[in-house]
């Protein structure tokens, strides 16, 4: 079975090794990483194409990822190059500092990594995923959840029973296998509303992703591939207070546009909107472990934070790879085989997951405190972190490939790096 709407046909109880839980594009992205390891794999969830605004950045390791199970074919086409990374502060602070640009190139890669609509990347996994022999994608909810040692079952919210031996949870931020689990969380918010927005614009951005820092937040642009009629097009993540989202909210297309080119010194030239505006409230979640019996966490059911230095889907991907290689080789029948499969990916999550949360924390709050202190703190850091090259090129790598055991889905060699172009 391997069709979208199987669930018409499938019998009353469906067994598989492997449940996913959600089909965002992390779910489905485990639901391709365990299907390549040769386990039977159900996954369920909404499929949702229509979220305003919204693009993935993916990074050099999460592009390792996709091409290694063969999937990044089907979205290049989606996709633009990352080739630098712009800062500006435009905090207003005392202690200002010059912008400072990374390339890609002082690394060793092309580029960073490439972005793409979340809405397209989301549509592709999901085709593939019904191409899939080894995968039954079910689009319902599961209502219900039980774990014990001999097994797991869901119980799906139209009636249907999945028997498997071992459960993903990628649902999200309310993730029932998670509250099942009896896994705990620690939550906090922070006085922003992220805005997303599809731009296209007058002039190029070169493949230059480009950071605003401000009082309100982050204000970033990310390069966009191109379409007929509007050749250049971009991103935007601006962080801004409750009050002002709602005001900006209430614009009519052509005010917010120009309010966009303003706070960014018309960088990009004229802008118009290519998209509705989409709105998140700012959160941050960490879990108290990431497993529990026969079940594993991923993605946003693991841990949350606000959308800076593109960390989100990178950090999920690294989740599902680290998973992946976990239960290699191991046996769901037998439930001690699993437990130990569990403690290491406790342990190995446990690092990348709070150095990401911890040091977008840290960078956020840095930009909401007003105060002279944590102003030069902020640009002292930046300053020294771009000057000194061996660190500034260790930071780089550690934003497309983390430091530590890189998972095998990530150990590819880069694309061979082409000569530069020659000016005219």
């Amino acid at each position: 079975m391997s069709q979208a709407n199987a669930k018409d046909a499938e019998p009353h109880v469906i067994a598989c090794d492997v449940l996913v839980a959600g089909a965002g594009s992390a779910g489905l992205s485990a639901a391709h990483a365990f299907a390549a390891q040769g386990r039977k794999v159900v996954i369920v969830g909404k499929i949702e194409t229509h979220l305003a605004g919204r693009t993935v950045a993916l990074f050099e390791g999460s592009l390792r990822f996709y091409r290694a199970l063969g999937l990044w074919p089907r979205c290049a086409a989606h996709a633009a190059p990352m080739e630098g990374i712009r800062m500006i502060d435009d905090t207003g602070s005392i202690f200002p500092t010059s912008p400072k640009e990374f390339r890609s190139r002082e690394i060793d890669l092309d580029a960073f990594g490439e972005n793409i609509e979340n809405n397209a990347l989301v549509a592709e996994l999901a085709q593939a995923a019904r191409e899939n022999p080894a995968i039954t994608l079910i689009e319902d909810l599961i209502d219900f959840f039980e774990l014990n040692f001999s097994g797991a079952r869901a119980r799906l919210a139209s009636g249907g029973r999945i028997e498997a031996q071992f459960i993903v949870a990628g649902e999200g931020r309310n993730s029932q296998a998670r509250q099942i689990a009896g896994i705990t969380v620690q939550t906090w918010s922070y006085p922003q509303i992220a805005l997303t927005a599809l731009l296209a614009h007058d002039k190029p951005h070169h493949n230059i992703s480009t950071e605003f820092h401000k009082r309100s937040g982050p204000f970033t642009f990310v390069p966009l591939r191109g379409r007929e009629g509007a050749p250049h097009r971009s991103s935007l993540v601006w962080l801004v207070s409750p009050r002002d989202a709602l005001r900006l909210q209430a614009l009519p297309p052509n005010m917010l546009a120009a309010e966009i080119e303003d706070e960014s010194h018309g960088l990009l030239g004229s802008i118009r909107l290519d998209d509705p505006l989409g709105a998140f409230p700012m959160g941050a979640m960490k879990t108290s472990r990431v497993t529990g019996t026969r079940m594993a966490l991923i993605g946003e059911s693991a841990h949350l934070f606000p959308p800076i230095g593109a960390q989100g889907l990178n950090l999920s991907l690294r989740d599902i790879a680290n998973l992946v290689d976990c239960l290699e080789g191991v046996n769901l029948d037998e439930p001690d085989e699993i437990a130990r499969a569990l403690e290491t990916y406790e342990r190995q999550r446990a690092r990348d997951i709070g150095l990401r949360i911890n040091g977008v924390d840290i960078l956020n709050r840095s930009l909401l405190i007003h105060a002279l202190p944590v102003d030069f703190a902020r640009a002292f850091a930046l300053t020294f972190f771009s000057a000194f090259g061996p660190l500034r090129r260790a930071l780089m790598r550690e934003g497309v490939t983390p430091h530590g055991p890189t998972p095998k889905l990530m150990r590819a060699r880069p694309p061979v790096r082409r000569p530069a172009a020659r000016e005219a």
